[in-house]
């Protein structure tokens, strides 16, 4: 879901810790991130995709894939990428209430702490739908929500092609947070045509930073 300008604009006066919008903002850095895995066809081929290019990311997962591929998290693991919170059953977030909303949240963070011990996530809400009362309640307990500053509408029933034009057309300023998705082949097509251009002219791809303590 593309946030609507405004709406960006205003979580962005927020402080980072709690809400982040963009990523350190270091000559040639970009913030893969992809909602929605892990996918048994999808993840695979990004996660080949971003080796052979040196590419670091941060996958926001779902809590039920996470228990239906538990050896694809491994691997995104494995392989220098960072794992994040996109809730255990993907809901209609602003239909639930606060407590079922953290019941969400906490189900997820435990099955991702599993894999890498971290404990402490970013939290991607699903379709970016956040309330006033979920951001008090993180901010109570201390912890982010992240969202994104680049919307790549892998989403969209539109061309790889065409969308991958406009990221050239287009392309994402240094810190910025790419939204994109692995629960489709089309991230995988629009990147096997920008990851080569990206790297050729020094662009970083890496994972979002981690959370503090």
């Amino acid at each position: 879901m593309r946030l609507k300008p405004s709406r960006r604009q205003l979580l962005g006066l927020l402080p980072e810790r709690l809400v982040l919008v963009r990523g350190p903002r270091e000559p040639g850095a970009l913030y893969l991130t992809f909602d929605d895995g892990p996918h048994p066809e999808h993840t695979p081929r990004l996660l080949d995709l971003l080796a052979r290019h040196a590419a670091r990311a941060s996958f926001f997962l779902v809590g039920q894939r996470v228990e239906r591929h538990p050896a694809l998290v491994e691997r995104i693991v494995a392989e220098g990428h960072a794992l994040g919170n996109h809730s255990y059953s993907h809901p209609m977030f602003h239909r639930l209430g606060l407590r079922q909303q953290l019941e969400e949240v906490e189900r997820t963070d435990r099955l991702l702490a599993d894999f890498d011990g971290v404990g402490r996530y970013r939290f991607r809400p699903p379709r970016g739908s956040v309330s006033p009362s979920l951001l008090l309640a993180f901010a109570r307990r201390g912890r982010g929500i992240a969202y994104w500053s680049y919307d790549s509408l892998d989403y969209q029933s539109r061309p790889p092609e065409e969308l991958a034009a406009r990221l050239a057309r287009r392309p994402p300023a240094d810190g910025d947070i790419v939204l994109m998705h692995d629960d489709s082949g089309c991230s995988a097509q629009i990147l096997e045509r920008m990851l080569p251009a990206w790297r050729a002219t020094g662009r970083q791809l890496k994972a979002l930073p981690a959370v503090r303590a």
